[in-house]
C-alpha cells in the first residue's frame, strides 16, 4: 500500500491540474455520493472552472489596486518592469552589435585581401580615388593601374606586402632603410638611406616600369639611360668659362606632396599615386631605445631618400620645367647648359664674360621659383687658364681625367701591388677595394684606352683578395668630384655608366 506522503502528493498534483472544487466533486462522484443522473457534472465543473478564473482575476486586480494605492510599491513595480525591459534591450543590442562586429570583421578581412584603405595618418584621405587617366597613361606607354590590387598584381606581390612596404608608421620597430653616413670630399658627411631588399625590389620595378619611360629634358644627364657624366661634360669642352652650381639639400627638398604630384601628373589615380609616393620616400628618423626595445620614430614630412634608385629619376621628371627655363636662359645669353642630378653647369666663350652676372642672377631666381635652392658655397667660375672640371671630368681640351688624381691613383695601385691593402685608402673611409674598382671604371668610362690598362691592374688586385662582384653593392664609389656619390647599385643604369 502506498504511503501517505505519496498519496498526498498525488492529490496536490490533481488539484493543480484543475482546482480544489473540481477535485472534490470528482472524488464525491467516484465514491458514489452523487449519481450521474441526479447531477449535471459538466455544468458543475464549468461553474467551478469559471469561478476559479474569476477568483484569479479578482486576486490580480486586488494586487494592482493595492499597488496603485501604495505609490512606493507602484514606483518599485514600474522600476522593476523598466529594469527587466532594459536588460532585454541590452541583450538584444549586444547580440546585434556582436553580429555587426563579426560581419564588419569578415568584410574588413575580405577588403584587406583586395584593397588598401589606410596607410597612416595624413596619407589616407584620397585612397578612395581609384580612377586613373587611361588615355594619358597609354599615350606615355605606362602601365594602366587603377588601384592597389592592380599595382600589387603588376609587381607580383600580395596586397599585404604592398601595404607593409608603403605603410607610414610614426613609431615602429621596423625600418625599410639601412641608414649610414659617408664622408664628403668637401667635408662633412652625407646620409645614405639604402632600401632593404624587398623595398629595393619594389623601387626597381617602379623605376624600370614607370619612371624610365617618362621623357626628361635633353640637357638632363644624371641617371638617364644612355647618358653619363661624360655626356654631361662634353658640351663644355674647350670653353673659355665654365660655371658650376650645386643645389642645397636636393633630395630632402623634394617632399612627399611633390613626389605624389609627379605620379598624379602621369595620369595615376590618387590611390596608386599615394602608394607609389610612399614607396619612393622616407621620413626623417630618430632612433629611440625604450625598455630595452629599439624604435624608429618618424619626425617631419617624408622626402626622397639618397640611396633609392627612384630618387634621381623622380627629380629628373620634376626638374623638366626647371631644365627648360635654365636652357632658355643659357641660350639667351649664349651659354651651354647641362644638369647632372643636383649639379648645373653653364659654359661659353670669352665674348660672353659680361653676361655671367645676369646669368647667375636669373638662374638663381629660376631655381628658387621652382622650389629649389642653390648652395651658396658651391659656386665655381673656372676660366680657361685654370683647370675646368664638370662632375669630376676635366674639360679644358677634351673630356679627360685630372692628372693629379690619375697620378695619385697610379701611386696607390703601385703601393697595393707592392705592400698589400693594409692601411691604404683612396678617398675618406670605405673599402679601398670598392673604391679602386669604382675609380678604374670611372677612368674607363672617360678614356676607354687608358681605363682598360687600369682595369686590368685593379681586377688582378681584386682577384688576389677574393673581392667578388657581389661585394661591390655594399660601398660608395666616388667619381672624384666631391658631391656626386654612387651607392652600390644605386640603379643598374648608373653602375653600367662606369663599365662602358
Amino acid at each position: 500500500m502506498r504511503n501517505s506522503t505519496e498519496r498526498r502528493q498525488e492529490i496536490y498534483d490533481k488539484i493543480k491540474e484543475s482546482s480544489k472544487q473540481e477535485y472534490i466533486l470528482s472524488e464525491m462522484k467516484r465514491l458514489g455520493f452523487w449519481n450521474q443522473e441526479d447531477l449535471d457534472f459538466e455544468a458543475v465543473n464549468l461553474f467551478f472552472k469559471k469561478e476559479g478564473e474569476l477568483s484569479t482575476e479578482l486576486q490580480k486586480l486586488l494586487k494592482e489596486k493595492k499597488v496603485i494605492e501604495d505609490p512606493e510599491a507602484f514606483l518599485a513595480k514600474k522600476h522593476q518592469e523598466r529594469k527587466i525591459a532594459s536588460k532585454e534591450s541590452q541583450k538584444e543590442t549586444k547580440e546585434r552589435r556582436e553580429k555587426e562586429r563579426l560581419e564588419k570583421a569578415e568584410k574588413w578581412q575580405a577588403s584587406k585581401a583586395k584593397d588598401i584603405v589606410y596607410l597612416g595618418e595624413n596619407y589616407s584621405h584620397q585612397l578612395n580615388d581609384k580612377a586613373s587617366d587611361v588615355n594619358r597613361l597609354k599615350a606615355q606607354d605606362l602601365p594602366v593601374l587603377h588601384h592597389a590590387e592592380d599595382l600589387a598584381s603588376a609587381m607580383k606581390i600580395s596586397i599585404g606586402e604592398l601595404r607593409f612596404l608603403s605603410y607610414s608608421r610614426k613609431n615602429s620597430k621596423i625600418s625599410h632603410y639601412k641608414r649610414f653616413q659617408v664622408p664628403k670630399k668637401s667635408g662633412g658627411y652625407r646620409l645614405i638611406s639604402a632600401p632593404m631588399p624587398k623595398l629595393k625590389k619594389a623601387q626597381h620595378w617602379i623605376l624600370e616600369t614607370i619612371l624610365n619611360k617618362v621623357p626628361v629634358h635633353e640637357n638632363a644627364h644624371g641617371c638617364v639611360i644612355g647618358k653619363s657624366i661624360k655626356t654631361n661634360a662634353l658640351p663644355h669642352v674647350k670653353k673659355d668659362v665654365v660655371i658650376n652650381q650645386d643645389f642645397k639639400n636636393f633630395f630632402p627638398s623634394v617632399t612627399y606632396n611633390r613626389i605624389k604630384g609627379v605620379f598624379v601628373s602621369l595620369g595615376y589615380s590618387n590611390q596608386v599615386a599615394t602608394i607609389l609616393s610612399l614607396l619612393c620616400s622616407e621620413p626623417k628618423i630618430l632612433d629611440v631605445s625604450l625598455l630595452g626595445e629599439d624604435y624608429y620614430a618618424q619626425r617631419g614630412e617624408r622626402f626622397l631618400p639618397q640611396g633609392s634608385p627612384c630618387s634621381p629619376a623622380i627629380t629628373n621628371i620634376l626638374c623638366k620645367k626647371l631644365d627648360y627655363r635654365l636652357s632658355g636662359l643659357a641660350k639667351k645669353y649664349g651659354f651651354e647648359y647641362t644638369r647632372y642630378v643636383d649639379d648645373t653647369t653653364f659654359s661659353s666663350s670669352h665674348d660672353n664674360f659680361k653676361k655671367i652676372t645676369p646669368l647667375l642672377k636669373y638662374s638663381r631666381y629660376i631655381v628658387n621659383d621652382e622650389n629649389f635652392k642653390l648652395h651658396p658655397e658651391k659656386l665655381r667660375v673656372m676660366k680657361r687658364n685654370a683647370k675646368q672640371e664638370v662632375t669630376g671630368v676635366v674639360v679644358n681640351e677634351k673630356a679627360n681625367i685630372s692628372k693629379q688624381s690619375l697620378k695619385r691613383f697610379r701611386a696607390l695601385l703601385f703601393q697595393i701591388e707592392k705592400d698589400g691593402i693594409e692601411g691604404k685608402f683612396w678617398n675618406k673611409g670605405g673599402s679601398v677595394l670598392a673604391q679602386i674598382d669604382g675609380y678604374s671604371n670611372f677612368i674607363y668610362q672617360i678614356d676607354p684606352d687608358k681605363g682598360a690598362i687600369y682595369k686590368k691592374r685593379v681586377n688582378t688586385i681584386l682577384e688576389t683578395y677574393n673581392y667578388k662582384e657581389s661585394h661591390r653593392s655594399k660601398y660608395v664609389l666616388n667619381t672624384g668630384k666631391g658631391g656626386v656619390p654612387f651607392f652600390g647599385r644605386f640603379i643598374k643604369k648608373v653602375i653600367s655608366f662606369f663599365k662602358k
